[in-house]
């Protein structure tokens, strides 16, 4: 049994834990129990110990999957090297930075349509009008999604996201998510293996390293790690850094005065946000790590948002600072499985911000109170942020 002093209300395999806004026993964790076994899992809550062990697969594997309580699933971030690099290889074609680099027109045409369809109403919900349809349309338009069925991938990964809560009674929506995306992409597949596009799927489909391809099976499991890991998590960071800006009007005030704070602005909002709530490595041998022993089989969880508030690598770290620097946040992991797509969530990122800047610089908060968290053990945010601004015309999507 661990030695370390424990507490009731740390459940961290838990959706309404992580719904609760955990940093209180975050910090208590990192004071008295930085390495916390909380009877299904070890807690890894500091950030120097958050990269020893992101650094030793050997040690704290992938492959066992990274949910402590689901099995593996035949995605890259569930697999360990050499098979994790042989994939990440032929997946990393659709995410070059030359690639991303092209697509900043095509994120603010994106972005033109989200503000036109709300900057005549004067208000609307941050969260669910503008913050999810970013990415949706992003991911959408990589994976083969014609404009009428976006609507369709929000609810699949609504659902298939909704099963991480730990409620029985969303696993039979979340399946049926599963077979309608596995449909729809089956006849994507299938057309853009006979005739290519310029988009991602079609990277994907024709996409060989070495002699190696990616079957229809590890194309199905790809593209749906890419509408999971990317949908709800940039919806939350654009989200959750919206209202630190809002509900702090002196940093808001900092970017609108001057857009280069952006850039250290975007970090800030990654880390203070820190959307991927954990990923479990599964201890592949006994080990004896920052006092405790860890037996063979264990749950090892490494917790992003508390490594990203940790008192010992981040000045004042629950002050939001815009300016912060240095900030080598881990937002988006680290290591041999660190996030393929962070140049592309940044970008998406900024040009949201900048277009917010420029077309509702008034912009400002319903109720000073912070919203409420969706419930989720994995991927967690605001389920509704009410905003209002004054209304203006559409500006029309850019060519």
């Amino acid at each position: 049994m661990p030695d370390h002093p424990t507490r009731d209300d740390i459940d961290l395999i838990s959706g309404a834990f992580w719904g609760s806004n955990p940093h209180d026993r975050f910090t208590w964790m990192r004071a008295n129990a930085p390495v916390y076994w909380d009877g299904r899992a070890w807690g890894i809550t500091r950030y120097d110990d958050l990269k020893a062990i992101s650094k030793d697969p050997e040690t704290f594997c992938n492959g066992k999957g990274i949910r402590a309580d689901a099995d593996a699933l035949q995605m890259m971030i569930d697999m360990d090297d050499p098979e994790h690099f042989r994939r990440r290889k032929l997946v990393n074609r659709g995410f070059t930075p030359r690639r991303v680099r092209e697509r900043e027109d095509e994120v603010r045409r994106a972005c033109t349509e989200i503000l036109d369809a709300v900057c005549e109403r004067g208000e609307c919900d941050f969260v669910n009008d503008i913050a999810a349809w970013l990415p949706l349309i992003m991911i959408g338009n990589d994976l083969g999604v014609e404009p009428e069925d976006r609507a369709q991938l929000l609810e699949w990964s609504d659902a298939m996201l909704s099963a991480l809560t730990g409620d029985p009674d969303a696993l039979e929506p979340a399946t049926l998510a599963f077979i309608g995306y596995t449909e729809y992409a089956t006849g994507v597949i299938a057309d853009r293996t006979a005739n290519p596009r310029d988009d991602l799927m079609s990277v994907l489909c024709h996409a060989e390293v070495d002699g190696d391809r990616l079957d229809h099976q590890a194309l199905i499991d790809e593209s749906l790690l890419i509408l999971i890991g990317g949908d709800e998590t940039t919806r939350h960071v654009i989200s959750g850094g919206a209202y630190q800006l809002l509900a702090n009007p002196d940093q808001w005030e900092q970017v609108l005065a001057d857009r280069e704070v952006l850039t250290t602005g975007i970090e800030e909002m990654l880390r203070w946000v820190s959307p991927i709530k954990n990923m479990n490595r599964t201890a592949t041998r006994d080990v004896e790590f920052n006092g405790q022993q860890i037996r063979e089989g264990d749950n090892v969880l490494l917790l992003y948002p508390a490594a990203n508030r940790d008192e010992d690598v981040f000045d004042d770290p629950f002050r939001f600072d815009v300016t912060r620097s240095p900030n080598d946040h881990v937002a988006f992991g680290f290591g041999t499985h660190f996030c393929l797509g962070n140049s592309l969530a940044r970008l998406e990122l900024r040009v949201m911000f900048e277009e917010l800047l420029d077309r509702m610089p008034d912009i400002e908060l319903v109720s000073p109170e912070e919203p409420a968290y969706r419930a989720a053990n994995f991927v967690s945010g605001y389920e509704s942020m009410p905003v209002r601004f004054t209304p203006t015309a559409p500006v029309g999507v850019r060519p």
